[in-house]
């Protein structure tokens, strides 16, 4: 039997982003048992950027609830992943998440090209900002397979549900999970089906999620982006992701190499400015 985990990445108790994981693990077709994780329940902490987890060989060393949330991914065959938008932009879970997705190259085997849907919802059309890009990056970063990933409306309790439009996306991510052939994504990045781009000169855009470059065009009616080479991507193929942590190993051992040299750029901005504060909180 397979085991599906379903991350939530909101506070609200049966609002849209659970009743929307839990619909598309309903319609998954193949046995299974779902799991779930409400991301903001447990303490994630922010990263300090000490670089230490790269060779403590265990990960971070910061004392919080990552690597509990790390080993419920690892012992999942498939993921679904569900995020509110808030102020055009994912819930701010996913983010803190990801930001500590250094200390993940110590599992990368473990984690690697488990299949996964994400879905995002947003309660007025359009005004989604960046939340299906941060859906995307967190499958990304984390080494899954996202096999979809959608924006849906809805903005009260169960709203998302009432929609035919939605039910049908649902079924179709579901249909994913279990190992249905999903539909052909078309007008996205040939490198890692991202669909967000950033303009450039002339007719380039970027890709946002794996910042390939490249030429884009208009073909039968549809876009099309040919990427270009680029010299360190990172996360899209198991050697990619091994080669960046070498490469931040490197960066370690050039900071200790330039540390004198550094220490006197930084020195001088020492003094600079006032900083302000937090003032202690009253008992209540």
């Amino acid at each position: 039997m397979k085991k599906i985990l379903g991350i939530v990445a909101s506070n609200r108790r049966l609002g849209n982003c659970e009743i929307l994981v839990k619909e598309i693990a309903r319609r998954v077709s193949i046995p299974h048992e779902l799991r779930l994780l409400r991301l903001p329940d447990f303490d994630l902490r922010y990263c300090t950027g000490c670089y230490r987890c790269l060779s403590s060989g265990s990960g971070c060393i910061l004392d919080d609830d990552l690597a509990q949330v790390l080993e419920a991914v690892v012992g999942a065959d498939a993921l679904i992943l569900a995020a509110p938008t808030y102020f055009l932009g994912a819930h701010s879970s996913l983010k803190i998440f990801l930001d500590r997705a250094i200390s993940f190259y110590c599992m990368g085997d473990r984690l690697w090209g488990k299949p996964a849907v994400g879905v995002g919802v947003a309660g007025m059309e359009g005004k989604e900002g960046s939340t299906h890009l941060d859906i995307e990056r967190f499958l990304a970063v984390i080494l899954a397979e996202n096999l979809q990933t959608r924006i849906l409306y809805g903005a009260l309790p169960g709203e998302v549900l009432l929609k035919e439009e939605n039910r049908n996306a649902v079924a179709e991510m579901a249909a994913a999970i279990s190992g249905d052939p999903s539909k052909k994504r078309e007008g996205c990045c040939p490198i890692c089906a991202g669909e967000t781009f950033r303009f450039l000169e002339g007719s380039k855009a970027r890709c946002m999620l794996c910042s390939h470059a490249g030429e884009v065009s208009l073909k039968n009616g549809r876009f099309t982006f040919s990427p270009e080479p680029i010299a360190h991507p990172i996360l899209f193929g198991k050697q990619n992701a091994l080669d960046h942590r070498d490469w931040l190993e490197g960066m370690k051992k050039l900071f200790r190499q330039k540390a004198k040299e550094l220490r006197q750029v930084t020195a001088g901005y020492e003094d600079d400015g006032e900083w302000i504060m937090p003032e202690p909180r009253r008992p209540v």
